[in-house]
Formats: structure tokens, sequence, C-alpha cells
């Protein structure tokens, strides 16, 4: 695949402007940002809800099986502005997410939930990311046919029969291609990351194992749901695995055992009393603390994985 962006069939519908130009800014409040756990066992570790102060932590580093987390104290994290352009790649509808000031070189594709791409939830948690410095693409898994918070449940497992994962594989594979392609040629690393909630999160595994050409770095995981674990010996890369240990739909035990296979140095990072779709969907107080600390824990992550393995 050429990198240049005449080279691919995608389309820019808010007019006909270079990728990473500016197109409309957007400005998020300061995160505010909790400490991490003082260390994460090597393959899982719970957390408890507890009194935390606000510091920020440094990246995160990996040390036979733990992980140790160095916080700052008079670093705060800054919002800086975030571009969204609206692409359209082999007929996947995307969102790219480019930070403006503080863009860090590196590349994430967010696979949402059922709601789709265009849900608040997944929009806002990829503003926050791409505030952090990253470059994020958010593509429509569904084509235009997400599942509706007010459709009855009773039809749920039909409407996810008529989304063929080989599909969606198949659509992860281009959009992957394209980002390499075409962030390689505006200067953007060619090493990848991927998150993915829920849905996504499921598909997070089935995305890396089909990676033969190396192009990810890492990959997280919150709460993700019917894991291929059959293909997880095929992940060749550390995956962050993060859920609560009251979520039905993500059982824990199934997790540790995914984790076994890949190798890799992944974690699994388990939250008290959480249940499914605390970090981007939070409902209560409790919920919104522990997410805090879900995404300084998968921040750090990344900048360790992308911006210091590379």
């Amino acid at each position: 695949m050429a990198a240049s962006l005449a080279s691919l069939s995608y389309s820019i519908k808010t007019g006909a402007q270079p990728l990473f130009n500016r197109h409309g800014g957007h400005r998020l409040r300061p995160s505010c940002l909790l400490p991490l756990p003082p260390s994460i066992g090597k393959h899982i570790t719970s957390c408890s809800r507890r009194q935390r102060s606000m510091k920020n932590p440094s990246a995160l580093e990996t040390s036979d099986g733990a992980v140790n987390v160095q916080v700052d104290d008079d670093e705060e994290e800054t919002c800086e502005l975030v571009n969204r352009t609206e692409v359209s790649i082999d007929g996947v509808e995307a969102h790219l997410l480019t930070a403006v000031k503080n863009n860090n070189g590196t590349g994430l594709l967010l696979l949402s939930d059922v709601f789709g791409f265009q849900d608040s939830s997944t929009s806002d948690f990829a503003y926050r990311v791409a505030c952090n410095g990253y470059n994020v693409l958010v593509p429509d898994l569904f084509r235009g046919d997400s599942w509706s918070k007010n459709r009855p449940g009773s039809e749920y497992e039909e409407w996810r029969r008529g989304h063929d994962m080989n599909r969606i594989l198949k659509d992860t594979t281009t959009l992957t291609e394209w980002m390499v392609d075409e962030f390689a040629a505006a200067g953007i690393s060619k090493k990848l990351g991927v998150i993915g909630f829920c849905f996504g999160g499921g598909r997070v595994v089935d995305v890396l194992a089909a990676d033969k050409n190396g192009y990810f770095s890492t990959g997280i995981s919150f709460y993700g749901t019917r894991i291929n674990s059959a293909v997880a010996g095929d992940v060749h890369v550390p995956v962050l695995f993060i859920a609560g240990d009251i979520d039905p739909l993500c059982q824990v035990e199934g997790l540790k055992e995914i984790v076994e296979k890949i190798g890799e140095e992944s974690k699994v990072l388990v939250f008290e009393g959480r249940s499914h779709g605390f970090v981007h969907r939070p409902e209560t107080p409790e919920d919104d603390r522990d997410a805090e600390e879900a995404f300084s824990v998968m921040r750090n992550w990344v900048h360790q994985h992308l911006l210091l393995g590379n």
C-alpha cells in the first residue's frame, strides 16, 4: 500500500484538507490523575477503594514480573487542543483525533463497545487519550448498525450474529494498514497500540493475533467480552487487561488463563467492587475514582510500550 494520502480510498467529509491539518479545535478540561497501586503482581492485582491524593504518575516500568510506578508530585497533566476529522477508509467510517500541540508521534486504534464509535462515552474517552498526545483512530465496527439502548435485549443475539467477526477483523486489518502507511507518511511511528472496550475489548486479542507484520507494540482490553482464547497464543506483544471483579460479562479467571497463554509480560488488573463498563461509563463516585486510576494505568502502559519501547 502506497504511503501517500492520494493513494488510499478515503475521504475527509469536512473538506479536502491534509490529514494532520487543524480541523476544529476542542479543549478538554484537565484530567484528575490519581496515584497507581504501588505494584501490580506478576499476572493479577486487585485494587480496593481507598483514599488517594492528586498526583501524576510517571511511566510504567516492568521488572521481574512487577510493575513499579513513580509518582511526580509537581507535574500536572495538561490537556492540549485536539482535532477531530471524519474519514472513510475502504468503506469504513471513522473519527481521527490528533493532538495539536503535544503530539508524541504515535498511533492508537480504539475499538468501541456495541454502542458504536459515535457514542458519547467512547468519543469522550478517545478525546482524553488524544489529549495526552496520541493520534487515535475510532472506527465504525458495525458499518452503521451499532446496538441501540432502546432495542429490547431479546434482540441482542440476533443483532450480534449479523456482524460477522471475520468481516470485522478484515476491517480492522485494513484500518491498521491505513494507519501504518498514512501515519508513516506524516512522520508518525509505525508501531501502534490497540485499545478496546467490552465488544471492542474482546476484539483486541483478535487484532493482535492477526498482526503477522508486527505493526502493534501492545494492547489494552477493558472488560473484553467473548474473547477468543483459542488465538491468544498467537499474540506476541504484552496486553493489559482491566476488569472489575463483579463483572458477569468478563470473568477474571478467564482473563488469567488468556494471560498465561499470551505471556509477554501481560497483566490483569482487577478492581474490587466494579462491574462492567466502569471505566468509560462510570455510574457512581466509586466508579469515577477507579476509572481515574484505570486511565492512569492505561496511559502509563501505553507510554511504556509505544514511546519508551520504540
